[in-house]
């Protein structure tokens, strides 16, 4: 190291950091963070090396300066985000590009000069009187053909602390690289707090997306989906690098389903915020690798995917125990874990929308003091805890975790499965004829309704290929090119399927109990190895009544009748139509360079709906598809 950065370093690292600094060969590592820490101007600098006395001194910190506070179960603390400050701001986050560049209009960008010199601005002493923390992580299982390093800076132990829980520990895997580590970087800084020690100015938000340098920038603001970089921000680095290289980062679940004779067959799932993802992942009967962001890369001619992540930052509303048997018993039981926006009560126990039991009269949330009836200045009704309102926790604390968590050669992938809100067009689960048909008319053609975990209108059906749209860093018809072009030389390719869990009867009620879905996971287990048939239809290939009875009956002990399958499973024709036509719009309007495949696949599709509707009518029970 130069004499300037060797003199910053070493004057304002606590205890041994610089030393540890100093056993990590790598310059551009150095440059890296004296350039923030010059810019930041923290009193000083505390470096993580993944010791249990360095991750307890971050947790230590966190209680100390009152990002957390503890609960009455052991291990459990809680966070309180600002009330204005619950969901990812897609309004303040962009892409950083430079003059000329066009992602097209679905994906937000800024000037990179204009940018730079805004974030900069804004980070000026921002660190001011404060603690910076350093920590180490490695994207994907250690020394594997997935694995990219990854450097945080953060003043807030709180992220620190939820990305201990939720990453690999890296500070190894930069000192085995060295020099020659190609690393992801993340500059985040809560800013000023109030009396709450919630983040004050949000008007200077910012979360921002440096392609060229591989760094994520994030500033006031303390919600995950907004300050854990290595998260969603990460993923427009990643989604970047393997455009480039020819692998795939994906908003996907990694699970393994369990079939006859001990098999366990790998899927992955792609469902946007508040549609069933972690509930699916965590199926039970069934074993979690992750529930949030994979790897996708061939090795001799099969997908392999690994969960990019140990941990879970997870939605709770409407977590309980008959739903949600695994999370429920780690939620209610000592271990490390963060609660972030529900309600503490007054003995320190606490209650989310959804939970077992009855709800509190009182307590404290992300209002502050809080009572049945609370409203904002809005006028608009605070309930207990705020509906995007999350946990985090090392998946080591679940008890249906999956041996291959950390196997560095991945999982194989047997079949990979979307599914959105949507009450009125989608079967509950289908087939898709091939790897084309399906990444368009599954992936490419996903649409759900907006949720509380982004900020701005609820309800609102959006467009939202593989469930991917939010985070991406490359045009949207190339994305959709890389995904078809994927399957290219493959010797097994994974079948593709689409899920619904939110149909609806014309009277407004769910067609479907909220654990139908384990049925549909050991179907499509049944059709990844040949051994179930399938009634093709217009849109694709859908179970037979048949072998849903006796899933139904051996999974959920329960019957299954024919007129429940019958209106499940009718082909809505005017809706399917519909959706069609509203997906050809988008990318003939709103997507650059939209593979011309796309629209011969819908239209055939298309063809076929109206040919079914001739010969059946509107809506065509699956009978009418018996060969």
């Amino acid at each position: 190291m130069e004499a300037k950065v060797n003199e910053i370093l070493k004057d304002k690292c606590v205890g041994d950091g610089y030393e540890k600094l100093l056993k990590i060969n790598n310059s551009r590592l150095q440059e890296f963070i004296v350039r923030f820490v010059e810019l930041c101007n923290p009193e000083k600098i505390f470096v993580c090396a993944d010791t249990p006395e360095d991750i307890k001194y971050i947790k230590d910190k966190a209680l100390e300066n009152g990002e957390e506070s503890k609960l009455k179960m052991e291990g459990h603390t809680v966070h309180f985000d600002n009330y204005y400050d619950q969901g990812r701001d897609k309004k303040n986050t962009g892409i950083l590009v430079s003059r000329g560049t066009n992602l097209g209009e679905t994906i937000e960008t800024r000037d990179r000069d204009e940018g730079l010199k805004d974030i900069h601005n804004v980070l000026k002493d921002i660190m001011k009187g404060k603690e910076l923390y350093i920590l180490f992580f490695c994207l994907g299982p250690a020394n594997s053909i997935f694995s990219i390093p990854a450097v945080q800076l953060t003043d807030s132990s709180y992220v620190a602390h939820s990305e201990t829980l939720l990453y690999r520990p890296g500070y190894a895997e930069f000192v085995r690289q060295a020099s020659k580590a190609r690393f992801f970087k993340f500059v985040h800084s809560q800013g000023e707090l109030d009396g709450r020690k919630t983040c004050k100015n949000l008007d200077k938000r910012r979360i921002f997306i440096d392609i060229a340098e591989d760094i994520v920038y994030s500033t006031n603001t303390q919600y995950g989906g907004n300050t854990i970089g290595l998260k969603k921000l990460a993923m427009r680095l990643a989604i970047n690098r393997g455009s480039e290289e020819g692998w795939l980062t994906e908003h996907m679940l990694v699970m393994g389903v369990h079939g006859p004779k001990n098999r366990v067959t790998y899927f992955l799932g792609a469902f946007p915020s508040l549609c069933g993802k972690t509930s699916t992942a965590m199926l039970d009967g069934e074993t979690i690798v992750g529930d949030d962001i994979a790897y996708l890369k061939k090795k001799d001619g099969q997908v392999r995917a690994v969960n990019v992540e140990k941990g879970m930052f997870g939605i709770i509303m409407g977590v309980n125990s008959k739903d949600d048997p695994s999370q429920w018993k780690a939620l209610n039981n000592p271990g490390e874990i963060i609660f972030s926006n529900i309600l503490v009560t007054e003995d320190k126990g606490v209650h989310w929308i959804g939970k077992d039991g009855e709800m509190p009269p009182k307590g404290y949330n992300h209002s502050g003091e809080w009572s049945t009836g609370k409203k904002d200045k809005e006028g608009k009704e605070i309930k207990c805890s705020h509906p995007n309102a999350r946990f985090t926790l090392s998946l080591t604390t679940l008890d249906n975790l999956d041996p291959k968590l950390s196997d560095p050669e991945g999982v194989i992938v047997g079949g990979m499965v979307y599914g959105g809100r949507d009450s009125d067009t989608c079967v509950p689960v289908e087939e898709a004829y091939d790897w084309q048909h399906g990444i368009i008319t599954k992936g490419a053609s996903l649409e759900s309704e907006t949720t509380a975990a982004t900020l701005g209108k609820e309800g609102v059906r959006a467009f939202n290929p593989m469930s991917n749209l939010d985070f991406l860093s490359i045009p949207v018809g190339r994305y959709i090119n890389n995904n078809l072009n994927f399957a290219r030389d493959l010797k097994k390719t994974p079948l593709i399927f689409s899920v619904n869990y939110f149909l609806k009867s014309k009277d407004g009620n769910f067609l479907n109990e909220k654990t139908d879905k384990r049925v549909w996971y050991k179907w499509m287990e049944l059709r990844a190895h040949n051994e179930v048939e399938a009634i093709k239809t217009p849109t694709g290939l859908i179970p037979k009544y048949p072998d849903l009875k006796r899933l139904f009956k051996e999974v959920l002990k329960k019957d299954y009748s024919m007129e429940d399958y019958d209106i499940q499973f009718m082909l809505r024709v005017p809706e399917n139509l519909a959706k069609i036509e509203r997906i050809k719009e988008i990318y003939q309007t709103k997507v650059n360079d939209t593979p011309e495949i796309l629209f011969e696949i819908l239209e055939e599709q298309k063809e076929r709906l109206i040919q079914a509707k001739s010969k059946y009518g509107d809506y065509i029970t699956p009978d009418k598809f018996l060969s």
